[in-house]
């Protein structure tokens, strides 16, 4: 039965992965971070483990979310990226569980992703190591990531993000970074 299985699995054209589904609606990666949702207390967590903190912002039956999760987080190379750099916490767009913002505010998510004027998923949001007290998650990201891409986009901008690279005076923008980056892929590729 177990050869059965695996020949019907060898079947499925390159790439096609049923994305782990949870209660909530939500997709599930080995990689999320299960937390109380204070911000705060994320970031140190992140910090002390040398990760940068990023915000996954999903909903309940997104077409979107559901291509990342099949089509670019199953990509080995990106998943093990993101498990070596980055620490992940998923949030809500419409949720009724409690999170707590850099400014300290307690809320429902729901509620902060309208703060934050969050209106599409999947949005990424990914932070500094240092947030003021007086600031929110969307005032402190150092880029968000607004939407579905590709996997040559999500790899680029996760590099982007690890090096600082939106520190770099006078530097190279994401965009700038990308193109530059895709064209020496493509350039590998023969095209």
């Amino acid at each position: 039965m177990a050869g059965m299985a695996a020949g019907l699995v060898s079947l499925l054209p390159r790439g096609s992965f049923a994305a782990s589904v949870g209660d909530d609606g939500l997709h599930e990666e080995p990689w999320f971070r299960e937390t109380f949702k204070d911000l705060r207390e994320d970031l140190g967590e992140a910090n002390a483990e040398g990760k940068r903190l990023a915000l996954m912002i999903e909903q309940r039956g997104c077409i979107y979310c559901k291509k990342m999760h099949e089509e670019v987080y199953s990509d080995p190379e990106i998943a093990k990226y993101i498990e070596d750099n980055f620490f992940v916490v998923q949030l809500n767009l419409h949720g009724d569980d409690t999170a707590t913002d850099f400014d300290g505010e307690e809320m429902a998510q729901s509620d902060l992703m309208r703060k934050w004027g969050i209106l599409f998923t999947p949005t990424v949001l990914f932070m500094p190591e240092e947030v003021p007290e007086d600031r929110t998650a969307q005032q402190s990201a150092v880029a968000m990531m607004p939407g579905a891409f590709g996997k040559h986009t999500t790899r680029n901008m996760l590099t982007w993000v690890k090096e600082k690279r939106y520190e770099i005076e006078n530097g190279e923008d994401f965009q700038r970074y990308h193109a530059r980056k895709f064209k020496e892929w493509q350039d590998k590729q023969g095209n």
